[in-house]
């Protein structure tokens, strides 16, 4: 694997665990609550974190390896940009997300009652928005998964130059 690729990965994942560690003090330390829509986000965000750290350690055998998680990264990311534009423009306006996928997924998931302290649905998403520095924290997790895209993209589709003989 080309270091471009082993660096782009290094920083997506560091860039999601951030995030999350960001999130988890908001919720634990400033009282703000999240909802369905914000939990799916935080696993998202884990789930690229994860492919990104399989894809350095795997990708040591096989270069390609590393290109397909920077691909499956980006895919993740899309999905995360899909979540947090969703949340920003219709849930964000609902009186309750309770029923809506994201509510869905997570109580099936049985994450948000096995790890209440990271996947616990604590408010409806209209009480869940919240400014970070003037922008709501949807916005702020869109961009994020944008840049991940990006980067993740860059990782699976650029080349390494050639050694010259």
């Amino acid at each position: 694997m080309s270091t471009t690729t082993s660096r782009l990965l290094s920083a997506i994942a560091l860039l999601c665990v951030a995030a999350v560690a960001i999130a988890l003090v908001s919720q634990h330390v400033f009282g703000m609550q999240p909802c369905a829509w914000c939990v799916l986000q935080r696993l998202i965000f884990l789930a690229i974190a994860a492919v990104c750290v399989l894809g350095l350690l795997l990708g040591r055998r096989r270069a390609a390896i590393g290109r397909i998680a920077a691909f499956l990264a980006a895919a993740l990311s899309a999905g995360g940009v899909v979540a947090a534009w969703y949340q920003y423009t219709v849930a964000a306006n609902m009186f309750s997300c309770d029923m809506t996928f994201a509510d869905r997924f997570m109580v099936s998931s049985g994450l948000d009652a096995n790890l209440p302290w990271m996947f616990g649905i604590f408010a409806s998403c209209m009480d869940a928005r919240v400014d970070l520095l003037g922008l709501e924290y949807a916005l702020w997790g869109l961009g994020l998964f944008v840049v991940t895209g990006v980067l993740g993209l860059i990782g699976a589709f650029l080349r390494s130059p050639r050694p010259l003989r």
